[in-house]
């Protein structure tokens, strides 16, 4: 079953929400849709609250690790973090109580897949509390993995080989359709329907949502495969589109439906 996924995006250690693809080293044409006058652990607390775990935390840029470690302290267990992490620093943020680790730029060196990599941090973080995050950007023939703050775009295609290749050596896929990330513009369904046909593990859709009822239709175009996270279009986010406490209650109505 679909579920709402939350976020905290971090950039120079403030809990913001950013325009996809306007992040770049100069910082030049960025826009930025809110910056949170709450510190990331008032989020974590807010998700721990109301039982939203899985969400992730993502470092855009330095500077922002003491805020995901409050955070994954203020939710122990619950949410995933990312951002810049590889093999040489992703233990202390699960020693620091995050549910998984999530990698992305590290995977694709010179912008070509690594395997080998995949395969040394899968074996350090477990398979079973890896994230890959495949965040890409749409050409005209399709979609290709977008990495270094989504600036470059690599020729890996997101298809099924890519797909199943790395799902054996994670949890989960991770994945911004960035063109419209933070635009509030709708959803890339038809991305969400080529995920939907390939992937053999769960993914988390991010990018455009702007409607509550992006929840229901992800659930029946994905048959319950994607969960959906969403950002700007939330009121906690100063979004006016969606109420953060309706994606609560989504959540709550799908727990009581696994009961048995």
């Amino acid at each position: 079953m679909t579920v709402f996924r939350p976020c905290i995006d971090l950039h120079q250690g403030k809990v913001k929400q950013i325009v996809g693809g306007t992040l770049s080293d100069t910082g030049e044409g960025l826009r930025t849709n809110f910056v949170s006058e709450q510190d990331a652990a008032w989020f974590a607390e807010l998700y721990k609250r109301d039982g939203l775990s899985g969400g992730h935390i993502i470092m855009l840029g330095s500077g922002n690790e003491k805020q995901a470690l409050s955070a994954l302290q203020a939710w122990p267990g619950g949410m995933q973090v990312g951002g810049g992490l590889d093999d040489a620093n992703i233990l202390p943020y699960l020693e620091a109580g995050a549910s998984h680790v999530i990698v992305t730029s590290w995977l694709f060196p010179g912008g070509q897949f690594s395997l080998e990599r995949l395969r040394r941090i899968s074996s350090l973080a477990g398979k079973g509390k890896l994230v890959v995050d495949l965040s890409c950007r749409r050409r005209q023939d399709g979609w290709f993995v977008a990495i270094n703050r989504w600036q470059t775009v690599t020729q890996v295609r997101i298809e099924a080989a890519l797909l199943e290749s790395i799902s054996g050596y994670c949890d989960e896929f991770l994945i911004h359709a960035a063109d419209v990330e933070g635009r509030q513009q709708g959803v890339e369904w038809d991305l969400v329907d080529l995920l939907s046909r390939t992937s053999p593990i769960p993914i988390t859709y991010a990018g455009g949502a702007r409607d509550i009822s992006d929840l229901q239709s992800m659930e029946e175009r994905s048959g319950g495969r994607l969960n959906l996270s969403i950002g700007s279009a939330l009121d906690i986010f100063g979004g006016n589109l969606i109420r953060y406490s309706e994606c609560a209650e989504w959540n709550r109505g799908h727990s009581s439906m696994n009961v048995t």
